[in-house]
């Protein structure tokens, strides 16, 4: 039996302000078990700019749900000024990926912006694309144009109940 392996690029700055801005936090392990499960996930790379060590606690939760953190390479000159995009990095190592490896079947791409617009029709024409997860329903009109079989919206309920961290309340 062949075993479907897929790879997953996540856009972790886009990610968290989309979702962010709709009031709820994403459940690591439960994004991650949901990539496995419904996209055959084998590896999933989060890229995200870094922001500081204080931030550990936060790359540590999401290493421990079993993404790979890509940080954004940066001049120690910009590390305290804001520069969000990591969109080259992640075209980059997707090209990379598939010019010198080619050891996965298909990509899903989380994101909602523009950039990815020429990497996402050349992944459809090359039979590359499984899925562009949008973090909410804001996206790019220029994704219109890419048939509905290739989107989904992870803020959807029926998706944002699987995925969404919830608090338990102490006793």
């Amino acid at each position: 039996m062949n075993k479907e392996k897929n790879i997953a690029f996540i856009d972790g700055q886009n990610l968290h302000l989309w979702i962010s801005s709709e009031n709820w936090k994403i459940d690591f392990p439960k994004f991650r078990v949901y990539l496995r499960d419904k996209y055959k996930i084998d590896e999933a790379y989060y890229f995200l700019w870094f922001l500081s060590d204080d931030e550990q606690k936060l790359y540590t939760k999401i290493q421990k749900a079993w993404f790979i953190l890509v940080f954004r390479e940066h001049s120690s000159l910009l590390k305290w000024k804001k520069k969000w995009n990591v969109d080259v990095d992640i075209v980059f190592e997707i090209m990379k990926r598939i010019i010198d490896e080619k050891d996965f079947e298909k990509i899903v791409l989380v994101s909602w912006d523009w950039d990815y617009i020429k990497l996402v029709k050349y992944l459809i024409e090359k039979e590359l694309l499984k899925k562009l997860l949008f973090p909410n329903n804001k996206y790019s009109s220029l994704y219109k144009q890419v048939e509905t079989k290739y989107r989904d919206n992870l803020s959807l309920s029926h998706i944002k109940s699987k995925l969404e961290f919830v608090k338990i309340k102490e006793k």
